[in-house]
């Protein structure tokens, strides 16, 4: 062959390897369920991933709070983005399972390469999820995790400031809960819960709190915990209602919660006791998931419970975007999820750096005081760019996150209808 022609043949190789590795060159991302105007950016800027759940038991609340995430940042990138480039989101869904949730924040923090991940929801997620984000230094903000279990991981510094949560931990819900088992006379309940970091966490917290109340909680020496992959409960709902508790403070998950509640009410147990709840089965459908009676009524009908509630500055602003983008109201856990979002954000633009790192040095300073107060994101990337301090206030709160990556909330108080309508009717700060 000529020189000539081998040039040609070279040059035609080159090409072709050329071609191939453009074809073969990661595009810019989309995220990994479906796409929106918060993905379509620059993959050098801040990239956010968010691991919550559109599937399995805590989906009807999962379902609620997941848009949170891209209206947050849709809202940032409309303003400019952070450090001079839009944000890409890169969501995941976390199918309320550790296993999966593990995967998920893996592919976040090794493959999207994300600084800072909203989520997880349930503590057990989180848990799993966490232990990947901490070494691989990614900033990891959860906007419903409430075990007690992280505050006292985080005492011990196996975080290293990469945790934080914008609700506040099960120590304060349940105080809350147990004030009101005292307030409406209840000294005599039982428990029961969904054994993981949440349940069992909870549990503890409560039964030390009633205690402390002057209630006694006659299964405490016998907690009834559930697996959470359990499909029968007569067993477990026998064992809770035994002894004739006034009350029954069930700590639960949707889906299980349901088929627990059902099966209680199908043995005749719950008449004349007073059914607890906490904000793991806090929807609109959960009521409907039990079931009604024969007369129509709903078998959750006069059932009470707790759950973190929103009285932040920017919670009017929030709404009001909702209706807007969305034509109803935001649903239990978007304010946290906007929070966390809103977090990342400001933080990787105070420190002028999109890495996780950058953002978990930040966190606590965005956060807290001292600082200018804002309570609209764009205007605290503004002052940010300007050189000067601020301090966030929250959709959910004021989001003063402490050295453990906590924060302090107040609790709205609800009760179901007869009609299966769930309405708040206090509110209660354990303080």
């Amino acid at each position: 062959m000529s020189r000539f022609h081998t040039a040609i043949s070279i040059s035609i190789t080159m090409l072709a390897v050329g071609v191939l590795a453009a074809a073969c060159e990661p595009q810019n991302t989309t995220n990994s369920n479906n796409t929106n105007s918060a993905n379509n950016t620059s993959r050098t800027g801040l990239k956010i991933g968010s691991l919550l759940p559109t599937t399995g038991d805590l989906a009807s609340v999962g379902q609620q709070m997941v848009g949170a995430v891209p209206l947050l940042l849709d809202t940032v990138n409309s303003c400019g983005g952070v450090n001079g480039e839009q944000v890409t989101l890169v969501e995941v869904d976390s199918q309320t399972d550790p296993k999966s949730g593990a995967a998920g924040m893996t592919k976040l923090t090794t493959l999207d390469k994300v600084g800072g991940v909203v989520g997880a929801f349930a503590s057990s997620v989180s848990s799993a999820a966490v232990s990947i984000a901490v070494p691989n230094k990614v900033m990891l903000i959860s906007p419903g995790s409430t075990s007690p279990v992280f505050t006292e991981k985080a005492q011990k510094g196996d975080y290293k400031g990469f945790w934080a949560r914008t609700a506040p931990p099960d120590t304060y819900q349940a105080l809350a809960l147990a004030q009101l088992a005292k307030k409406r006379g209840f000294t005599r309940v039982s428990t029961v819960v969904i054994n993981n970091d949440y349940g069992v966490g909870f549990e503890k917290a409560f039964v030390q709190a009633f205690e402390k109340l002057g209630g006694i909680v006659i299964n405490k020496d016998k907690p009834v915990r559930y697996d959470p992959k359990a499909q029968t409960f007569d067993t477990e709902a026998t064992s809770v209602f035994y002894g004739k508790p006034e009350a029954v403070i069930a700590v639960l998950y949707a889906e299980t919660g349901s088929l627990f509640l059902k099966a209680a009410y199908q043995q005749g147990l719950t008449e004349g006791v007073q059914i607890m709840l906490t904000d793991g089965v806090k929807s609109d459908s959960f009521p409907e998931q039990v079931g009604k009676v024969s007369d129509g009524k709903f078998i959750l009908s006069g059932a009470v419970g707790t759950v973190p509630g929103s009285d932040g500055k920017a919670l009017d602003a929030l709404n009001k975007l909702w209706k807007e983008k969305k034509g109803n109201s935001p649903g239990e856990y978007a304010p946290q999820a906007w929070d966390a979002a809103a977090l990342l954000t400001l933080a990787a633009q105070a420190a002028k750096d999109n890495s996780g790192v950058g953002i978990s040095s930040k966190i606590k300073e965005v956060a807290n005081a001292p600082g200018e107060e804002v309570t609209d994101v764009c205007q605290g990337l503004k002052l940010l760019q300007e050189g000067k301090d601020i301090n966030y206030q929250g959709a959910s709160g004021n989001v003063d996150i402490d050295k453990n990556g906590d924060v302090v909330g107040v609790y709205d108080v609800w009760t179901v209808g007869d009609d299966g309508k769930i309405k708040v009717i206090d509110k209660v700060s354990p303080q």
